[in-house]
Order: structure tokens, then C-alpha cells, then sequence
């Protein structure tokens, strides 16, 4: 059965779609853009952005009753490649053990003149292995 996941620690969908959806034991978590979920606002410094970006997506992962071990696959959307060793070492501190697979991807643009999104795919935890 399909369960939205909604966390007002994210800041709320720029779209039709929602924070994450969960189903069958996976979640899927739609692109977090660099969004301050207090002001709505997103700085133009690209770290900030990152920082936040990561910041939002781990805040839908946890209201899901997960946490950022249990991401399988993250998909990185950034404007500018030349930003890939910043976002890297801000995206490695998120992480304390075996990193999820992950694809990066430049784009032209992202909404509200963001410089990265990203979005991830959660698998329920299995016991006993």
C-alpha cells in the first residue's frame, strides 16, 4: 500500500508530487533542492546549497523511519560539473559506512535557480543479515 511521507523539516514540494513515497518495503525521495525550510529561500552560495540539500533529503529519510545508512541509490543533479569535488566531500559527511550507488548528472537548470538537487531511493532495513 502507497504511504506519502511529508515532513515540514524539508521544505514542502515546489510541484504536483510529493516528499517521498513509500511502498513495499522502498521509499522513493523526490529531488531536494538547497531550500531553507524555515525562510524558502535558497542561498546562492553552492556548499550552503549542497549542505541544505542534503540536510532536507536526510530529514524525509528520517521521517520515514529511516536513516541515511539504509539509502541504496541517490541520483545527484548538479548546474555546474566543476562543482563535483565540493559536493562530494559535503555529500561523503552524511554517510558512516558503505556509501549508496549514485549517479551525477549536469543539468541547464533546476527550479528556483538551484545549483543541485538530489533524490534517493530508501530500502527497509532486513533483519538477520
Amino acid at each position: 500500500m502507497k504511504t506519502v511521507i511529508a515532513t515540514d523539516k524539508a521544505p514542502r514540494a515546489v510541484g504536483p508530487y510529493s516528499q517521498a513515497i513509500h511502498d513495499v518495503g522502498w521509499t522513493f525521495v523526490s529531488g531536494q533542492l538547497g531550500i531553507n525550510p524555515e525562510t524558502g529561500t535558497i542561498d546562492p552560495d553552492f556548499a550552503h546549497q549542497a549542505m541544505q540539500a542534503m540536510q532536507n533529503l536526510r530529514a524525509v529519510v528520517e521521517a520515514g523511519g529511516n536513516n541515511m545508512s539504509d539509502i541504496v541509490k541517490t541520483t545527484v543533479f548538479l548546474t555546474d560539473i566543476n562543482d563535483f569535488a565540493a559536493f562530494n566531500k559535503i555529500y561523503e559527511s552524511f554517510f558512516y559506512a558503505d556509501f549508496p550507488a549514485r549517479s551525477c548528472i549536469q543539468v541547464a537548470a533546476l527550479p528556483l535557480g538551484g545549483k543541485v538537487e538530489i533524490e534517493a531511493i530508501v530500502a527497509l532495513p532486513r533483519m538477520g543479515f
